[in-house]
């Protein structure tokens, strides 16, 4: 068994190949833990593969970290059936490095790529295969099939069935479903994890385990507690949710000067108390008209009927807008993921099976919960401080409806009753270079610190697939959990109590790590036996 290097010398390691012996050491030891019958030495990338940097670069969705300095794995893993994955983890804890999960790279903040320790990416993107069931109108998905192949093969099949998932159709099932999984829908059908019937994961031991085998507390963890800190999720079993074969949708936008300031603090009064069949969402960026400075807000919305009913519902609950029956286009659900896409109205679906569908960009995300409306002087400072960062976009989704109605402990994802919309916090820029990075990631931090009095406290919580390290990290070693409360509070409130019971009894040793992995408790008391 070749010796592993210190983990302070992996900076210098990521710039050398890895050695001949070191490859074929871990490689027969990866063979000798998976099956015969489906080969594992073709989907094993070293450094020294010609298609090493293809594979890592090709589903890196955030170009900070896709540099010359970003650190390398050892090797990547494109397992192609669940032996594959058993044996990556036995393997991995025989030569003490860490494991990165990947089903889509869209972790804002490149976690399932990643790491300042040694690491492999296990890749999952091959394992994508759906399967629907219409007569207990049921899917099984892979976890490295995308939302949007889902939504295809769902569609293929009924044009009354959907699922409540996300509008991003690039997006990879695991890290979505385990992080908690909202869309359009959600208000009629709550999140993706409320609608979730069964799981397989392979555990820190090897074991595939289903929802019976590994018991209801592994099952409630991965259903919005971060799936990649108890184990590898394989696929899930989700229930299909009826859908009319006619939805409506619509796109509005107002400046300032045209009254979109009044329309946006009025949306805060009605978005979440209003037919939970519609979906408003605001999306509001800095802008110019006429030259001058201003700040536009785009309405997006999805209603589950037809124009007509729509328009009922909003001259009753939100005539503000102004709403008229020209702005409303009717079409097929499917069609309506396609249009939230910013897709062009008559794109065949078949764009839906494209994993790759748009360029890439550096990007930096936040959110935050809002519980009490914003004043209309608040917000017009809030407009005065966007036009000022410039670039910097704030997105509004509502909540209330089904997600008003589940127990905030249901599953560990506990933004529930009493918010009334979530905000997401977006940058992106094309330029190159550290300054540049660091100019951006200013403003956005800007826009966020001046928001503190508008939002939730106690904690200033967050969701976690809008993955943010500025709320705190795990840092080297084996975290204690007081550490990780800093940052676990603000995704899972008093959830995240929960989740070091369930990864101390799965994962006791935190094999599973990464900066915002749930700790473990038998480590963190044997460190500080240690320390003492």
């Amino acid at each position: 068994m070749p010796t592993i290097l210190p983990f302070f010398l992996f900076n210098i390691l990521i710039l050398v190949p890895m050695s001949v012996s070191d490859s074929n050491t871990l490689l027969q030891c990866l063979s000798l833990y998976s099956q015969p019958s489906h080969p594992i030495s073709e989907l094993i990338y070293f450094p020294n593969n010609p298609s090493y940097s293809l594979i890592l670069n090709s589903y890196i969705r955030n170009l900070r970290f896709n540099t010359s300095t970003t650190p390398k794995p050892f090797f990547i893993l494109t397992p192609s059936h669940v032996s594959h994955i058993q044996a990556s983890i036995l393997c991995c804890k025989k030569f003490n490095l860490e494991i990165r999960i990947r089903s889509g790279g869209h972790d804002y903040d490149g976690l399932s790529y990643v790491s300042d320790s040694s690491f492999v990416v296990l890749d999952m993107f091959l394992l994508r295969s759906v399967v629907v069931d219409l007569r207990d109108e049921t899917l099984w998905v892979e976890s490295g099939a995308t939302v949007g192949e889902v939504y295809y093969r769902i569609a293929e099949k009924s044009k009354v069935h959907g699922f409540p998932a996300g509008v991003c159709p690039t997006v990879g099932v695991g890290g979505h479903f385990s992080g908690g999984g909202y869309g359009n829908m959600m208000r009629r059908f709550g999140l993706s994890v409320d609608n979730i019937l069964d799981a397989e994961i392979v555990d820190v031991n090897g074991r595939l385990l289903d929802r019976e085998s590994m018991g209801e507390d592994l099952f409630w963890a991965i259903r919005g507690g971060g799936g990649a800190s108890f184990g590898v999720i394989v696929s899930w079993k989700i229930k299909l949710v009826s859908v009319p074969e006619i939805v409506t949708v619509f796109r509005v936008e107002k400046t300032l000067e045209q009254g979109g300031g009044d329309v946006v603090h009025r949306w805060q009064y009605v978005a979440d108390k209003m037919h939970d069949g519609l979906f408003i969402r605001v999306v509001i960026s800095p802008a110019k008209r006429k030259g001058k400075k201003t700040v536009k807000a785009k309405f997006n919305a999805l209603f589950l009927g037809n124009a007509g009913e729509l328009l009922d519902v909003m001259s009753e609950g939100f005539p503000e807008l102004g709403l008229v029956g020209e702005q409303c286009i009717e079409m097929s659900w499917i069609d309506s993921v396609l249009f939230w896409y910013n897709y062009p109205v008559g794109t065949s679906t078949d764009v839906l099976l494209e994993r790759h569908s748009s360029q890439e960009k550096f990007l930096k995300r936040k959110s935050d919960y809002v519980q009490k409306p914003i004043s209309e002087i608040d917000l017009d400072g809030i407009w005065k401080k966007m036009m000022e960062l410039g670039k910097v976009s704030l997105t509004f989704n509502p909540y209330g409806g089904k997600m008003s109605e589940i127990s905030e402990v249901e599953t560990p994802f506990p933004h529930r009753a009493g918010n009334i919309y979530k905000i997401q916090y977006s940058v992106s820029w094309k330029e190159e270079g550290n300054d540049v990075v660091n100019q951006y990631l200013d403003r956005i931090r800007k826009l966020y610190d001046y928001m503190t009095p508008y939002v939730s406290k106690s904690p200033r919580s967050s969701y976690l697939n809008y993955r943010d390290v500025d709320l705190g990290v795990n840092g080297d070693g084996d975290v204690g959990y007081e550490e990780a409360s800093i940052w676990g509070k603000k995704y899972f409130k008093r959830n995240f109590d929960r989740l070091v019971e369930v990864k101390t009894a799965i994962d006791p040793n935190n094999f599973f790590r990464y900066e915002q992995s749930i700790p473990s408790l038998a480590v963190a008391s044997e460190t500080s036996i240690m320390a003492e």
